[in-house]
């Protein structure tokens, strides 16, 4: 689960990170008092609108700007504020802004100029352990930094038996060219974001940029943070966070039904029972000339409730041309997904797209014989080979 950069600021706050400090609001009212609010509490005179919205690359699509007036900040707010925001993460058809975040403004001068760095903490999967990634090229794409200059990019891999070390934290203050107070104030910086991963049972936390301001204080300036879902259930309060207009309304309705469903901008939509089944079934469908419009996977206990709300939530996408339903029964039987396909199909009526339903494993042999006597425009196979066939019919 992502949450919001206001959002994700809060949470590493309470752990000690220094952040950027902001207000979050929702018309340009409130941000004229936010920015009223901040100049009292930390005396900045300008400051920063950011739209909030679950993508990165806000900048470029006009949706950070600088406020130099209170005038400003009413005029930037109202303009940024219900625009439909296109950034490199958001796609051509944007996203809708319906929350911004008015922040001090940090690059204020003193004795030393600014420096911006990239940090983030997630979990390295080739050797399960957590690790630190960072780099002097801050404010840029990792991905760009990583392909031009991979020398500039630094790992600090954390043993889970002892945790952050010392050493780790101060390594990464030196290798970033710091001394004196801004050498200090990164290692606490990295103690306390490190902390802030871990107890917020977190799946990346990146922070980019990471600031060194002109007077040596190391503040989060950015903040992109993605939860785990699976430890949702002891992170309550981090649960509510959560922001459903941020998310595809049909895997949102798809979430109510206990649906795993992704959608994606193919045109033959597929139910399966298995995470690994729907891959396979998902290269099946493009060898056989289609692209998937979604991944949907029903889970082991599928009835007919479970198919009739995933037929439902198939059919809602307009780019749909065929239906392949692909099922091993394993802990489900067979017959009881096909009855669940023919009671949907009557229940939801005039479905005029091919329907292929593959059922393989328990009662495969009296669920086809269910599929066929039923009467209704289902196709059915039983080999996958059979079932690539029906659904480069059902395009052709």
């Amino acid at each position: 689960m992502n949450i919001h950069e206001y959002q994700a600021k809060e949470t590493l706050k309470k752990y000690g990170v220094g952040i950027q400090e902001g207000i979050v609001a929702d018309t340009p009212e409130e941000a004229v008092e936010a920015a009223k609010k901040l100049s009292a509490d930390t005396g900045t005179s300008w400051w920063v609108i950011k739209a909030q919205i679950h993508a990165g690359g806000r900048g470029k699509g006009g949706g950070v700007k600088l406020a130099k007036s209170l005038d400003d900040v009413k005029e930037l707010a109202d303009k940024i504020l219900g625009m439909d925001l296109v950034t490199p993460q958001t796609g051509p058809e944007g996203k809708k802004v319906h929350k911004i975040l008015v922040a001090q403004d940090v690059y204020y001068p003193g004795e030393n100029e600014p420096e911006e760095y990239y940090m983030s903490v997630l979990l390295n999967r080739n050797t399960g352990r957590n690790m630190i990634m960072y780099s002097s090229e801050g404010g840029m794409d990792i991905e760009e930094v990583a392909e031009k200059t991979p020398e500039k990019i630094f790992h600090e891999e954390i043993d889970p038996r002892v945790g952050i070390q010392g050493f780790q934290a101060r390594r990464v203050a030196f290798n970033l060219g710091l001394s004196g107070k801004a050498f200090k104030e990164m290692v606490k910086f990295v103690f306390a974001l490190y902390k802030a991963y871990e107890a917020t049972d977190s799946a990346l936390f990146e922070i980019n940029p990471v600031l060194k301001t002109s007077d040596d204080k190391i503040i989060a300036v950015d903040s992109k943070v993605n939860l785990d879902d699976n430890a949702l259930f002891r992170q309550k309060a981090l649960a509510e966070m959560r922001d459903i207009k941020e998310e595809d309304p049909t895997e949102v309705e798809a979430g109510k039904y206990n649906l795993n469903y992704v959608k994606l901008d193919g045109n033959v939509g597929c139910m399966v029972n298995g995470a690994g089944l729907a891959m396979a079934t998902m290269d099946m469908i493009k060898l056989s000339g289609g692209e998937p419009a979604n991944f949907l996977d029903v889970g082991g206990t599928a009835n007919a409730e479970t198919v009739e709300n995933g037929f439902r939530i198939i059919m809602s996408d307009p780019n749909v041309k065929a239906i392949l339903i692909n099922v091993f029964g394993g802990i489900v039987r067979c017959d009881r997904v096909a009855n669940g396909v023919v009671e949907a199909y009557k229940n939801i009526g005039d479905i005029k797209i091919p329907i292929i339903v593959r059922l393989q494993g328990t009662n495969a042999v009296e669920a086809k014989k269910i599929i066929d006597e039923s009467g209704l425009k289902v196709m059915s196979a039983i080999l996958l080979k059979d079932a690539a066939e029906r659904v480069k019919e059902a395009l052709a």
